[in-house]
């Protein structure tokens, strides 16, 4: 009997990993042989294949689940075994389907933990340290990608950021070319440990909002720098809208085919200047972006796990295309919210930081018309959110350091528009253009407890008649309005403020917020037509 409960000790282990496929192979002849398995069988074993419950990244110790709402929980387990989850004091079962995949979903939880979960089929997994609270997504490309350790006074900060009641989640950087079902990652309490090489922009977001909230707060962070919009949306979305199809998902080809053959070339002349022992500079070209990839690969594989709204800090991979932005980026929106199936998520964006040389006279940009873009978002769907931060920006870097006042500014958006709490969440908004005796008079909305120029006389506004050239105008503040003009344009027609790639501007409101630039004419646009 000793050679078989060894054999057995050595067998419990062997599978007791969470290799769904695993137990198929440990039966075989070879790891048993007959007279074992005969005793075993005769000892009531069965050494029948099976595959063990196994939960996808996003179900570990530390997690943090969205309250008040119902709780989506899912893995994969064989086919028609009884998975049950014992959650919070909730007990509940269920059949595994014929491919092997469960859901359930369980009732609404309050805040609160931390608690054990369990789930049991042929084995059991319980996860600890689990508590209810508030669970948001950010995304983006390289500004919210950026580490906290880089970012201003990285040491002060990571020094003083443990905090039980913040959780932290990293997806790991995945492309794919069709939906996958899971993710690299787990859950980490929030500490000088843990947090260095998270999301700086989400760091100081959740540390606002869970001292604000005064509720547990787990942060899911899934970006990729450099990353334009249409990677994080779906291809079936994009198929769907005639003008994405043709200029994103068809013209991919054509880019891959071009980077091939720019590979091929690069190749040759390394190989040739090997050939010759010649120095060789060149930097390697890099591949196109492939509509969906990351939506396939790091957002399709967080469905269903609820989360109480997004923060997103993008755009810089689309200024080019500003005006194809207008939509696509509300598109995202709808697309991201469709698919999780929760209503009108919160949705909370970072508008671009000033970046690029600072010039003399107004102009076009680009990236001006990529801050419209965003903006726009905010007028056309429900409950998102937009945190301006022209005074953050650095000329000679798309990557501005003060990473503390953008999350700062998204938690007060979150608080106001997510939570509902009456408090002034935005910086003051152009409203309407009125001109009287050669002057504009512009009206604003979230002017707080007033407007104030900050650091001397208003700056950044530009002004125009019919020809439709701007120039630097006066701008003073009236009550709750400012007036606009230059004797250069007698009858004004349209005014612009921060209307540039590095805006220089100090329009705030008193509750210590920075006015989104805008224009109020509907001119023609430099990116008009760019795909």
């Amino acid at each position: 009997m000793q050679p078989c409960r060894r054999a057995f000790s050595a067998f419990s282990r062997l599978t007791s990993g969470s290799d769904c496929f695993a137990l198929p192979r440990m039966t075989s002849k070879r790891l048993f042989p007959f007279s074992l398995r005969l005793a075993l069988a005769s000892s009531g074993i069965a050494l029948s294949a099976h595959a063990d419950v196994k939960l996808p990244a996003l179900f570990s110790d530390n997690m943090v689940l969205q309250q008040g709402v119902p709780v989506q929980l899912w893995g994969w387990a064989d086919a028609n075994e009884e998975v049950k989850v014992d959650c919070a004091g909730h007990n509940a079962s269920i059949l595994c389907s014929g491919e092997g995949r469960w859901r359930m979903t369980l009732p609404k939880h309050k805040a609160g933990g931390p608690y054990t979960i369990t789930f049991s089929g042929h084995n059991t997994i319980a996860l600890t340290n689990v508590v209810f609270g508030e669970v948001w997504i950010a995304s983006g490309q390289s500004n919210m990608e950026w580490p906290l350790r880089a970012a201003f006074e990285a040491d002060k900060a990571i020094a003083n950021s443990a905090n039980s009641r913040i959780r932290l989640f990293t997806v790991a950087k995945r492309k794919a070319d069709a939906p996958v079902t899971d993710v690299k990652g787990s859950w980490q309490e929030c500490n000088a440990a843990s947090v260095g090489d998270f999301s700086a922009v989400a760091y100081y977001f959740a540390r606002d909002l869970q001292q604000a909230r005064e509720v547990d707060v787990g942060v899911i962070h899934t970006s990729w720098g450099g990353s334009p919009a249409e990677v994080w949306m779906s291809e079936k979305v994009l198929a769907a809208n005639p003008d994405y199809k043709q200029a994103i998902l068809d013209a991919y080809p054509d880019q891959l085919k071009k980077f091939q053959d720019a590979l091929a070339q690069w190749e040759k002349e390394k190989a040739d200047a090997e050939k010759e022992t010649k120095e060789f500079k060149k930097g390697r070209p890099g591949p196109p972006w492939k509509p969906a990839e990351l939506y396939n690969g790091m957002i399709a594989p967080l469905i269903p796990y609820s989360f109480k709204g997004a923060i997103w800090y993008q755009g810089e991979s689309n200024a080019g295309r500003a005006q194809q932005y207008r939509s696509l980026f509300a598109d995202l929106i709808k697309n991201w919210r469709q698919d999780w199936g929760q209503g009108d998520l919160t949705f909370l964006e970072v508008q671009l930081a000033p970046f690029m040389a600072i010039k003399d006279q107004p102009g076009e940009s680009s990236w001006a018309e990529l801050r419209e873009a965003q903006e726009l978002a905010t007028k056309v769907l429900p409950k998102v959110g937009m945190a301006v931060i022209t005074d953050v920006g650095e000329e000679k870097d798309i990557h501005p350091r003060q990473k503390e006042p953008v999350g700062a500014r998204l938690a007060l958006a979150a608080r106001g528009t997510a939570y509902g709490e009456r408090i002034v969440y935005s910086g003051p908004t152009y409203k309407s253009l009125n001109v009287k005796r050669g002057e504009a008079i512009l009206r604003f909305t979230n002017i707080g407890h007033g407007l104030e120029a900050r650091g001397g006389e208003l700056k950044g506004f530009a002004i125009a008649g019919d020809d439709k050239k701007f120039v630097w105008a006066k701008a003073e503040i009236k009550g709750k309005k400012i007036h606009v003009s230059n004797p250069a344009v007698p009858k004004p027609v349209a005014v612009r403020f921060g209307w540039a790639d590095y805006p220089v501007v100090n329009l705030w409101n008193k509750d210590g917020l920075p006015a989104s630039p805008f224009r109020t004419d509907d001119w023609p646009v430099i990116t008009a037509g760019k795909k």
